[in-house]
């Protein structure tokens, strides 16, 4: 792996409307889990899966992430002028970033078992792959409300609908963003253009997950962890 990315993006930046109250004074990343941050969460996990550069967006309570992650090894990508959503955020945060791929990592989920970033970097082939997204089976999705994102075929490309859901962390090419006209946009939209060129793909985690979007999932993740 020591030619897998290496850097990483972490998308801070949303208001966490579904976690009302508690994002009323507080930005959902700094939401503490079992006695940690979902953002320090996210940090730790991909250090621990082989990362070693490090870009957070910012935009809802921003200062609060910014004091927070004070003296870290850890670039910020302001967006307090306007809210990019992931597509958008990614793409203003390149500057701060290494040309080529990228992990990002949506911080507001927890995950046991296999680091997910290590294992994403393992499998991942640069000659086959502009986007790598780590898959959870829905059946083994604790907190998530709705269906499935995606599918697999035989050779693991990615296909929309199916039973499986987007775990949040991925390993991805940011090349066809320029291709994209509007400001404010969905990473979706990156993976539309990346399936449909058959170069996107995705992986399975054999271990636990749950998304923490919302107040009654925290008991859930905190239950998950604790085993």
């Amino acid at each position: 792996m020591s030619d897998a990315p290496r850097q990483v993006m972490v998308f801070a930046a949303g208001r966490g409307t579904r976690m009302a109250p508690l994002t009323d004074t507080l930005p959902k990343p700094l939401i503490p889990v079992a006695g940690q941050t979902l953002l320090d969460r996210a940090l730790d996990l991909a250090r621990q899966g082989g990362a070693d550069r490090f870009v957070v967006n910012t935009h809802y309570l921003g200062g609060q992430i910014i004091d927070h992650l004070a003296g870290n090894d850890v670039a910020i990508s302001d967006e307090s002028d306007m809210l990019l959503e992931t597509g958008g955020g990614l793409r203003k945060a390149l500057p701060l970033l290494d040309t080529g791929p990228v992990i990002t990592i949506n911080p507001d989920v927890v995950w046991t078992g296999p680091n997910p970033v290590a294992a994403l970097r393992a499998a991942r082939d640069p000659v086959r792959m502009d986007a790598l997204l780590m898959l959870v089976p829905l059946d083994a999705a604790q907190g998530r409300q709705g269906g499935g994102d995606f599918s697999l075929d035989g050779a693991g490309r990615i296909g929309r609908k199916g039973d499986l859901v987007y775990g949040g962390t991925q390993i991805i090419r940011p090349d066809l963003l320029q291709e994209i006209e509007e400001s404010v946009f969905s990473l979706n939209r990156l993976w539309d253009l990346q399936i449909a060129q058959g170069r996107a793909f995705g992986i399975t985690h054999p271990g636990g997950w749950c998304d923490v979007g919302r107040p009654d999932c925290i008991p859930l993740a905190q239950a998950l962890l604790h085993g």
